[in-house]
């Protein structure tokens, strides 16, 4: 199959003040921007990745020799009418590769097919045939090296995407650059991924996915706008490790971030009246008991910067981070109540964790 013209669909947007001055990277400057030319070398390893997704979308055996894990991802508001879909992917340890390695991400809906079959054989259209280049809601493709993981842990890599609301299914593949292979055939997986986009334009109090994070660092200064989709995580200056699974020791602390959308202004301050509170329920034989829970957090007019204001694309963010000393191993839900109270409206949404040795 001929190489198509991999285009760039990235970015983000700056917003707030202070502490709640958050990048929520969606659609920017990158956006329609065309992929750096290619050496023939890439090219060609950009054909063979394209290759792969075009096979598995096909139903058929792609790859070998690499295993990929999906997880976790995650729904934030972006600009416009999109979300923005920051994911992560394992390669499993028990499938070794060398660090040097070309990935490229596919992104279909499935409301409406990227193209017509070619004469109704099942094929995925060919551009040499039809002469169309199909559209798909999303693409990119990255050439780099692995990062190192400890010993039988996988090695991860964090990617993302922005499309409208709908149903869509994904598609990563990574394989081994024959330079770093030299005469030795290069490995290669690929994995397919059905996910359901939520839609957070409409009215109503909402909140993004909460992300667990396996730490939280504070930049110096913002990263710049090319960096940006080779570390989908960080916001404005925050930056944030997502924790690879939700199980924790009792030496660890449990972090989480979210974002609230929707929230009305109280007449009197002209801000957010909303309480947030963070309750844990330990979980045992499918029953779930009262726990603990936290102090209140209030986001509010004595608590929000003076030039916060929700009309200028302003984001509120809820955060935690409490350890987990007291904890008994075991099974847990954290129960998240946002409540708006200018509006009188609550949604709650959790995360499940578990406590080990």
């Amino acid at each position: 199959m001929g190489l198509r013209t991999i285009v760039r669909r990235r970015g983000g947007a700056a917003c707030a003040a202070g502490v709640l001055c958050l990048l929520i990277a969606a659609e920017t400057a990158a956006q329609g921007r065309q992929q750096p030319k290619l050496a023939e070398a890439e090219r060609a390893e950009a054909q063979e990745l394209v290759g792969l997704v075009e096979k598995a979308a096909a139903g058929e055996t792609a790859g070998g020799g690499v295993t990929l894990r999906w997880g976790p991802h995650h729904f934030i508001k972006a600009q416009g009418e999109k979300t923005y879909v920051p994911f992560t992917v394992a390669v499993a340890a028990e499938t070794p590769v060398v660090s040097s390695v070309g990935l490229y991400l596919r992104v279909v809906s499935r409301a409406v097919p990227a193209a017509a079959t070619d004469g109704g054989s099942g094929e995925s259209p060919r551009p040499e045939k039809t002469g169309e280049t199909p559209e798909y809601a999303f693409e990119d493709l990255f050439f780099f090296d692995l990062p190192a993981a400890a010993q039988g842990q996988p090695r991860r890599v964090s990617r993302a995407f922005a499309v409208p609301p709908g149903d869509y299914d994904v598609y990563v593949a990574i394989r081994e650059r024959a330079a770093a292979v030299k005469d030795a055939a290069a490995k290669a997986g690929v994995l397919r991924e059905s996910i359901t986009v939520p839609d957070f334009s409409t009215p109503g109090l909402k909140t993004s996915t909460v992300v667990v994070a396996q730490r939280i660092d504070m930049l110096e200064t913002p990263i710049d706008p090319e960096s940006q989709a080779e570390h989908p995580f960080t916001f404005g200056q925050m930056q944030i490790a997502p924790a690879p699974e939700l199980r924790f020791n009792k030496k660890d602390e449990l972090t989480i971030v979210f974002w609230i959308y929707g929230a009305e202004s109280d007449p009197a301050t002209k801000k957010p009246n909303v309480h947030i509170e963070y309750k844990f329920h330990r979980v045992q034989d499918g029953k779930e008991t009262y726990f603990n829970k936290t102090e209140p957090q209030l986001l509010n007019a004595e608590t929000l910067p003076p030039q916060f204001d929700l009309t200028l694309g302003h984001q509120l963010s809820g955060s935690l981070a409490v350890g987990l000393t007291s904890f008994p191993e075991g099974d847990y839900r954290l129960e998240i109540e946002v409540q708006d109270k200018a509006a009188g409206k609550q949604v709650t949404p959790d995360v499940k964790f578990t406590v080990v040795p």
